[in-house]
Parts: structure tokens; C-alpha cells; sequence
């Protein structure tokens, strides 16, 4: 054989162990799920077989004809910290502006692209992806596009949830919004009430020249955004939804594999120091997410967990410390929430407004526990009290009022903010 025969073989070898760890962190998710669908089964009394009724406005446009598709959304904030004893400044921010672009090539073959302004000045590219159908049941999909975690990271339209802001476990514990770039499958199976997603993506970043994570920000400041990613190991993520009973939605996603590190470009793989160095840099990341979302006449109720292992960050923290002070990532995070809310209005036949009062109650730790070289730090350990109202002007037009109440261990009493804004989606 010669060398580029062996080069092949070993490229082939690699893929292929790399097919393998996705089958297996797979089989994980696909186990758990068919738990939970047995537990629904058992206890579902009526059921349908219909489309998911949770549609994104990518998604959205994926289900439309025509050739060129268009579609976005936007909200506008006030926030005002409220303290009896200190004056404070509120602050008001075009908190983002986002156009969406598709094409239809043929009825097989889609393009979607999500163009999102920021706080005025600042300018991304959130997706850029194309999906082929294979069949009914069957789509590939690949370029940049949303990790299928939970429900907020697909699903964030300002329409969508309760309150001005996101619930928090969706940026301390849960990186949204959250984009990779890599392929896979998705689709759905109506026989089964299931819809499903399958990828190998790339991850977010732990060592770009410095540590990128820790305890306060968790793995959120690694995201990579799409633009001049690197990538050191491929990681895999997925999702399982089920929707058969009537007004239920219950998904149970994950995301498993190591961080990225620049540390390991360009190294001599003979040179044992420093592939210790760059190994120290990564951490493993195993993920899981379960969110079920209920809804019956004007009653929404919808609730979430993430538990989030992270391995490894012994050696990360020693290796990122910075001024002889070690680096606090956690060794596991965790955040969950629940809340309620409910359309006054329901019982009017004349309008298409709901005024919909919720209250929505939260947790979130990022030392839930810790490596044995640091200690817990109390103010990473945070409950949340928000309550407020939704006032939709129209189905996709909705002004929201609300009161926040946050408290970590490390404090006796609430920090308040009241916040306002309106948003929209077409």
C-alpha cells in the first residue's frame, strides 16, 4: 500500500470512530426518549396525529411555497434596576433586529439564512444552512444553524415566551442563542407524533491563546458564532420531540463531546508536553435538556431542566489561572424553571388579543459541584422570581411588562428590575 493509500485508510478510520461516538451518544438520547414515551403512552387518553404546532420562523419558512421567502423579528427593551437606597439610571436598547432569507430551489432543495443587528451596531449571521428532502420522513441539513437544546434556543421570537427578557438558564447554563456549523438529519415521523434531529457539529471554544470558560459565564463566552471557527473534535447533538397528546410537547435533546482549543494546532504529535498542554485545555461537555411545553384553552404551562457534566476542568483551571489565581469552571451545571400563565381574554369570541398574567420561577447554579482544587462560590447559585403580563396586539405583535426578582445564595435579599418592551414576529 502506498502512502496515500495509507492516508486514506487512516482518514476512512478516523470518520469512522467518529461515526461510532455519534451512533453511541445517539443511542443515549434515543433510550431516554423511548422512557418517556412510554410513561406518555401509558398515561395519554387523547390523542392525535398532527403536526407540531411549535413552529420557529425557520421552520416556519421551510413549510413554504414559492421561491423566495422572507420573514423576522424583533424587540425593543427597558430595564430598571430598582434599589430604595441608590438612584439607578435605567436602560433602553433596539435589543435586536433579525431578517430571515430563504429559497426554494425545487420542492427537495431549501436555503435558509438568519441576519441578526444587535444593539444597533452590531452585526451577525445566526444561520446559513441548506436542507435537502430525501423523503416524507427525511431531511438533510447542513451549514450553520441552531443547536436543538431545549426550547428557548429554537424557539426565542419575542412572541413565543413569557416576559421582556429570556429566562436565565437559557444564557448562564444553556449558551443560547447558541449556532454550530454541521450536518446531519432531521425530520418527522406523523404516524408517531415524533419529530427528531441528528447532528455532528463543531463546539464552543475553551483556549483561544487564554481560558474562554469559568464559573461565572459557564461555557456562553465560548460560542464561536460562526465566523473563522476552529475546530479540534467534532461533537454530536440531538433532539427527540413528542407531541401526540392533545396540547402536550415534551423534548428531551443533548449535546455530548470535547470543546475546541487552538492549543492543539500546529503541535508535533511526537512532542508529549505539549499534547498534555493542549489536552488540558478541553473539557468533555455532556449536556441534557428536558422541556415539555402544555396548553389547553387559555392555560400555558411550560417548564425546563438542563444538567450540564463537565469533565476535565480540574486540569482546565490549573491550566488557565491567571495573576496565581486558579480558574473556577464548574464540574457540573444545573438550571431548570417553570411557569404558568394564562389568556384572560380566552372566553371573548370577538379578538384575537390575549392578555396573558404569568409568573415564571427559576434556578440555576454553575458550581452545582465543583473540581476538589476550588471551592463553591455561593453567588453562582441563583433563584429567580419573575412576574409579569403579555399583551398581544395582534397574533404577531406583543407588548410585555414585568417584574424581576433575583437572589443568589451569596445575598440576603432580592435585587428588583422592572422591565417593558414590545416585540414582534412575521
Amino acid at each position: 500500500m502506498g502512502l496515500s493509500g495509507f492516508i486514506v485508510v487512516s482518514n476512512f478510520a478516523v470518520l469512522f470512530k467518529h461515526i461510532i461516538q455519534f451512533y453511541l451518544y445517539m443511542k443515549k438520547i434515543i433510550l431516554l426518549s423511548a422512557f418517556v414515551l412510554l410513561m406518555l403512552s401509558i398515561y395519554a387518553q387523547d390523542t392525535i396525529h398532527s403536526e407540531n404546532k411549535y413552529q420557529n420562523t425557520a421552520e416556519r419558512l421551510l413549510a413554504t411555497e414559492g421561491k423566495l421567502l422572507i420573514g423576522g423579528y424583533g424587540e425593543v427593551h427597558y430595564n430598571q434596576p430598582l434599589r430604595s437606597a441608590t438612584r439607578n439610571n435605567g436602560s433602553l436598547d433596539v435589543h435586536r433586529i433579525v431578517m430571515f432569507l430563504g429559497y426554494n430551489f425545487n420542492k427537495r432543495t431549501q436555503f435558509i439564512t438568519e441576519l441578526e443587528f444587535e444593539h444597533v451596531n452590531q452585526v451577525a449571521v445566526e444561520q446559513a444552512f441548506i436542507q435537502y428532502k430525501m423523503n416524507q420522513f427525511l431531511n438533510l441539513k447542513a451549514g450553520l444553524f441552531l443547536i436543538p437544546m431545549g426550547i428557548i434556543n429554537e424557539n426565542h421570537e419575542p412572541v413565543t415566551f413569557f416576559g421582556v427578557e429570556r429566562p436565565l438558564i437559557d444564557k448562564t447554563i444553556m449558551p443560547s442563542t447558541w449556532s454550530e456549523i454541521g450536518a446531519g438529519f432531521n425530520g418527522n415521523i406523523l404516524g408517531a407524533s415524533l419529530k427528531y434531529q441528528a447532528y455532528i457539529v463543531n463546539g464552543v471554544n475553551s483556549f483561544d491563546n487564554q481560558g474562554e470558560l469559568d464559573g461565572k459565564n459557564g461555557l456562553r463566552n465560548g460560542r464561536q458564532e460562526g465566523g473563522e471557527m476552529f475546530v479540534s473534535s467534532p461533537d454530536y447533538t440531538g433532539k427527540v420531540e413528542y407531541y401526540g397528546i392533545r396540547g402536550l410537547n415534551v423534548g428531551l435533546s443533548g449535546f455530548f463531546g470535547k470543546t475546541e482549543s487552538s492549543k492543539f494546532n500546529g503541535i508535533d504529535r511526537h512532542d508529549q508536553s505539549a499534547l498534555a498542554a493542549a489536552d488540558s485545555s478541553v473539557v468533555g461537555i455532556s449536556m441534557v435538556g428536558l422541556d415539555a411545553r402544555y396548553g389547553k384553552n387559555g392555560l400555558q404551562l411550560r417548564g425546563q431542566l438542563y444538567y450540564v457534566g463537565i469533565s476535565n476542568s480540574n486540569q482546565y483551571n490549573v491550566l488557565t489561572a491567571r495573576n496565581n489565581q486558579l480558574n473556577d469552571l464548574g464540574k457540573s451545571m444545573l438550571g431548570y424553571y417553570v411557569e404558568a400563565g394564562y389568556n384572560v381574554l380566552h372566553f371573548s369570541k370577538n379578538t384575537e388579543n390575549e392578555l396573558m398574567p404569568f409568573i415564571r420561577l427559576e434556578s440555576y447554579n454553575t458550581h452545582h459541584t465543583v473540581a476538589a482544587n476550588i471551592s463553591k462560590n455561593k453567588a453562582y447559585d441563583v433563584n429567580v422570581i419573575t412576574t409579569g403580563i403579555n399583551y398581544k396586539l395582534a397574533k404577531g405583535v406583543v407588548i410585555k411588562a414585568d417584574v424581576q426578582f433575583s437572589k443568589p445564595q451569596s445575598d440576603h435579599v432580592y435585587s428588583k428590575t422592572f422591565n417593558a418592551g414590545f416585540g414582534l414576529m412575521f
